[in-house]
């Protein structure tokens, strides 16, 4: 494809895993950590928040205990560990109570004399009101397509806190007749075959430990079915929010040992199945018991807002797999899943499109007989869709030109991505001037236009639209055109790209 901006970043590129090894070893220390620390990169925002928590709130009372325990102190990142290739030394003494910092353990903060060392009893009693109970890392936006030099990846994140939570639990930092003081490590993990080992190792030596890892999101990729199962089988069932597993070949057999185990997450919001390769189709007996299995299983969510199954081949399917859910979604991703015109309809009059935020019908064919009731079930979400990504869906200029007065109504749209659909300029032009009235709208992944390629046959697969070359100079006229138009529609914020790397597509939660 010819979008995108290449480059990426190893695992030991990224100056950030010592500093994340080193905020979790502060915190096993028991040290009086009492500010709130945000870094920033260019293209992510991952925020690392050490909370000074009272003794008496470690379960969804964080922000009344950190009021209660003294203010946040914001600390630039130049004052992170000095390790950090790049930033400046940590103040010296905040590690051993510095008289900025010693008002928290309820020392004169203009008292002379050396400051305490952190393990010292009187100085340990005291702060135990003031310790670090919660250390949060999660917030990385790291979709494994591009990594700024500058940021870190969730690979990097994942190992950096695994291995230093095994070197801390082996370390036995904690001295004679002291009780560690209990952290609540948050993370969001993301696993594959070679990162597994180790990975399980620290959730194991996790358990009933004072250092606590605790997973809000688990990425696993190309993991062994057994191994996915021992991995969900260690995490904490009241963090969890969102299950992905994407590669891993389960077929409707694999889903089934899966799903019960997932299942027992009853707080979890998010569940992503990429390219579970089954039919649910299949006519052979054990292939209907075990997709009536996973429609079971499935009804047992009682929070699950999100769901994608693309690639699962739910042709017919989709009615008996979202009846099944006890509550209404407002994520649904069913990306190439050979969807028919009777799944669309049950969908659109389904208590699920109301309330739908984020819709992907990607790699489905919406020109011929779907496209009627895919304009229904448009107007069933209009007045709360957010994002609508149809990539790769045969839509041509009659097919879009016969779905913009309902496009149209969703009046909330922030983002609508139709790349490799065979449209020509004159259908992008129709679309610009029709979307004026989408004061929401923000960002149109639209295709190359037909018009910019020699010799393409028509109708053009969806492959030859990706691969073929285009007339560069014709393309840049039609980039300009469009740019002259935005501007004088007054819409230059609106952002009209053909990059589907940029990651410009929402997550569900920044919805």
């Amino acid at each position: 494809m010819r979008s995108g901006r290449a480059g990426s970043l190893g695992p030991d590129c990224s100056p950030f895993p010592e500093l994340i090894a080193q905020a979790v070893t502060l915190a096993w220390q028991g040290l009086d950590l009492s500010f709130l620390i945000c870094f920033q990169g260019y293209d992510w925002e991952a925020v690392l928040r050490m909370r000074c928590l009272a003794q008496s709130g470690l379960h969804g009372q964080e922000d009344c205990c950190a009021s209660r325990a003294g203010a946040h102190v914001a600390l630039p990142t130049a004052q992170l560990p000095a390790a950090v290739a790049g930033m400046c030394p940590l103040q010296p003494g905040l590690a051993a109570g510095a008289p900025q910092y010693r008002k928290h353990a309820g020392r004169d903060p203009g008292a002379d004399g050396p400051a305490p060392h952190p393990r010292d009893r009187g100085w340990y009693t005291a702060s135990l009101q003031h310790a670090l109970r919660v250390l949060d890392m999660t917030g990385l936006l790291d979709d494994g397509v591009e990594q700024d030099p500058g940021t870190m990846s969730m690979w990097d994140c994942t190992a950096a806190v695994a291995r230093t939570c095994i070197a801390q639990q082996q370390g036995g930092t904690a001295e004679p007749g002291l009780a560690p003081i209990p952290v609540e490590v948050r993370v969001d993990l993301r696993v594959n075959r070679a990162s597994y080992a180790f990975l399980r190792e620290a959730l194991r030596s996790s358990v009933g430990s004072p250092l606590r890892l605790c997973c809000r999101d688990l990425r696993a990729e190309d993991l062994p079915m057994r191994n996915t199962v021992a991995l969900l089988q260690l995490l904490d069932a009241g963090c969890l929010r969102r299950v992905d597993l994407r590669f891993n070949n389960l077929g409707l057999r694999g889903l089934s040992v899966i799903i019960p185990h997932v299942a027992r997450f009853q707080h979890l919001a998010s569940l992503r199945l990429h390219y579970v390769h089954g039919d649910s189709r299949q006519p052979s007996v054990d292939g209907e018991d075990n997709f009536r299995y996973f429609l079971a299983q499935m009804g047992r969510f009682t929070c699950l807002r999100e769901l994608s199954m693309g690639s699962s081949l739910l042709s017919g399917r989709l009615d008996q797999l979202l009846s099944t859910l006890q509550s209404p979604l407002e994520s649904l991703e069913l990306a190439f899943c050979a969807l028919l015109p009777e799944d669309l309809r049950f969908l659109a009059r389904s208590p699920h499109a109301v309330h739908l935020k984020k819709l992907d019908l990607s790699g489905n064919d919406l020109s011929g007989s779907q496209l009627e009731p895919f304009q229904g079930l448009l107007q069933a979400a209009a007045a709360t869709l957010l994002h609508l990504e149809l990539t790769e869906c045969q839509l041509a200029d009659t097919q879009l030109l016969a779905t913009l007065p309902v496009l149209t109504r969703c009046s909330s749209l922030r983002y609508l991505g139709l790349y490799g659909n065979p449209l020509s300029m004159a259908g992008l032009k129709e679309l610009l001037r029709d979307s004026v009235v989408q004061a929401e709208l923000r960002t149109v992944v639209h295709p190359f236009p037909v018009d910019c390629y020699e010799g393409l046959p028509w109708p053009p697969p969806a492959s030859v639209l990706l691969e073929a070359s285009i007339n560069e100079e014709k393309f840049a006229r039609v980039e300009a055109e469009l740019h002259q138009l935005l501007l004088a529609s007054g819409r230059a914020h609106v952002l009209w790209t053909t990059d589907i790397y940029g990651r410009l597509a929402a997550d569900y939660f920044s919805l």
